[in-house]
């Protein structure tokens, strides 16, 4: 959701429907579910890794040290379910219309605990429902935009351009 972002999607793809993805959204909710976790004083070893992790994939042993994490602090607690009800919301969701009622709702229940984010969620309320359209990500060009890096870093042993390209072509071509 990053500024420049829409500008340019926009400009090049001008009938595209602009998508912010599950991902560009739970990751601030996940930061500000962090640093309340800080802000209660919650260090326990592994606290972090339970809070962030998705409640649905949590082991049963997991489940009751998250529950003692929890019982630390009632603003704590209500940013964790918080966090899960809007993971839950682009789970289930199918519809923009239902997608959108049920995140105005979440952002109508969270203000208290996530002021920043919920900003932000405002600001890109259209693009991040169109989500719901066919739940499209970035993961696919996530991963590519990675895997050129890594190949960009490893490039100092080539000498011209067609080298570099010659080597993308070969990692790309499977």
């Amino acid at each position: 959701m990053w500024g420049g972002f829409p500008k340019v999607v926009r400009e090049v793809f001008p009938n595209a429907p602009l998508v912010f993805d599950r991902f560009h959204v739970m990751k601030p909710v996940n930061e500000a579910l962090n640093k309340v976790r800080k802000q209660t004083g919650m260090t326990t070893k592994g606290s972090k890794f339970l809070l962030l992790k998705n409640g649905i994939d949590l082991s049963q042993e997991e489940r009751i040290r998250l529950t003692l994490i929890l019982g630390h602090s009632k603003r704590l607690q209500r940013a964790y379910e918080l966090k899960e009800a809007f993971r839950e919301l682009f789970e289930t969701c199918t519809k923009v219309e239902d997608g959108k009622a049920q995140l105005l709702q979440c952002l109508r229940t969270a203000r208290t605990i996530y002021c920043d984010v919920l900003t932000t969620i405002h600001k890109h309320l259209d693009g991040i429902c169109n989500y719901f359209l066919n739940r499209t990500t970035s993961g696919v060009m996530e991963g590519i935009n990675n895997k050129l890096k890594l190949i960009k870093r490893q490039a100092y042993s080539f000498v011209n351009f067609d080298n570099f390209r010659a080597r993308l072509l070969a990692c790309f071509s499977h």
